[in-house]
């Protein structure tokens, strides 16, 4: 046998029966299968090699190019979640390869600045524009210069649909949820991450403090960061199994304390005067930027659509950070004029 097949041997006979096997994944584009990897693991590492994987450590979690070492960026946002996620799959026997696939692919989309960017692109493209679907035009489109990573149906699924925004974390409408458990369990994992993440990132630049947590919260979910996460994780997995892996959830108090941290964040950081200050500032360079390449096409060198503001979108949420600042900053702000010799003459 194959170490491949012997892989997707192990999978069937130590996994739950809900679990989503290797041996059953689907493609879009047919593809030889690999004698050593399964094709999970195959759409892992396509997506650890991408380039837009690697853009995501210069990419804005809450904070637009954070100096100081210790803030998250998108990238350790995304291993974050992965983390969690497999921690969460693992403990339920479910398929814990392609549940990593799914998270580290799930922000791949991601703009510059974070939500800020891609509320810009969104309003420049009439409503057409949300990370998670560029996530997946990321994956199916835009990698290999065009030809796309070829990523299995199920870790497109999951990636697709791994976004809640404010909305509710357990969506009445199931059909929004992932069609396999392991893609649900990294729309919970974002969640559980980034809640987590953005409390240590805020009280670290001094947006706020510990005890401005409410107590309530405290008292449900934890004292500090590590305790939260183990209480959310823990609440996963005992609910999962409590409704028969019908759908991954979370018990009621835990949920509700979970939603109650999240419009904490929303109302004390995400949209505290000192984050959307910064944020505002992106936006206006972002929009500039848009409005460039709407007018200079032929600034950009690849193109993956006839349509022009999805040329330009694909573009813009492409870039770091700190590319489009200094874009930005080459073609809208003057140069200081130093002449042949370096040193301004005057003529008084």
């Amino acid at each position: 046998m194959l170490i491949r097949e012997i892989l997707e041997k192990i999978e069937e006979d130590t996994l739950v029966e809900y679990a989503f096997l290797s041996k059953n994944a689907t493609r879009p584009k047919g593809d030889d299968k690999d004698d050593v990897r399964t094709d999970f693991m195959r759409d892992r590492d396509r997506i650890i090699h991408s380039k837009a994987f690697r853009r995501l450590k210069h990419k804005t979690q809450v904070f637009i190019s954070p100096g100081g070492d210790h803030y998250r960026t998108r990238i350790t946002h995304t291993l974050e979640v992965s983390q969690i996620a497999r921690t969460i799959s693992k403990a339920l026997l479910l398929n814990e390869t392609l549940t990593e696939a799914i998270a580290l692919g799930h922000d791949l989309g991601h703009t510059p600045f974070g939500h800020a960017g891609e509320k810009v692109l969104n309003r420049k493209t009439n409503g057409r524009f949300k990370h998670w679907k560029q996530s997946l035009r990321v994956v199916d489109v835009i990698e290999k210069d065009g030809e796309g990573l070829n990523l299995t149906n199920q870790v497109r699924d999951g990636i697709v649909k791994h976004s809640k925004g404010r909305g509710d974390i357990i969506p009445k409408e199931l059909n929004s949820l992932a069609n396999t458990l392991e893609g649900q369990i990294v729309r919970i994992a974002d969640i559980i991450a980034y809640v987590n993440h953005d409390i240590d990132d805020a009280i670290r630049a001094g947006i706020i403090t510990d005890s401005d947590i409410p107590k309530d919260i405290k008292n449900t979910l934890g004292t500090n960061h590590a305790k939260r996460i183990a209480t959310m994780v823990k609440s996963v997995i005992k609910e999962t199994k409590n409704l028969n892996y019908k759908i991954v959830s979370m018990e009621r108090e835990i949920l509700e304390a979970l939603s109650s941290l999240r419009e904490f964040l929303f109302e004390n950081v995400y949209f505290s005067e000192r984050v959307i200050s910064e944020l505002n500032k992106a936006e206006k360079v972002l929009e500039e930027l848009f409005d460039f390449f709407m007018e200079h096409p032929e600034k950009i060198e690849k193109k993956f659509s006839e349509n022009l503001e999805t040329v330009v979108a694909d573009y813009i949420s492409g870039m770091t950070d700190r590319f489009a600042l200094k874009l930005y900053s080459e073609l809208f702000l003057p140069k200081p004029w130093e002449g042949s010799s370096g040193v301004f003459s005057g003529s008084g």
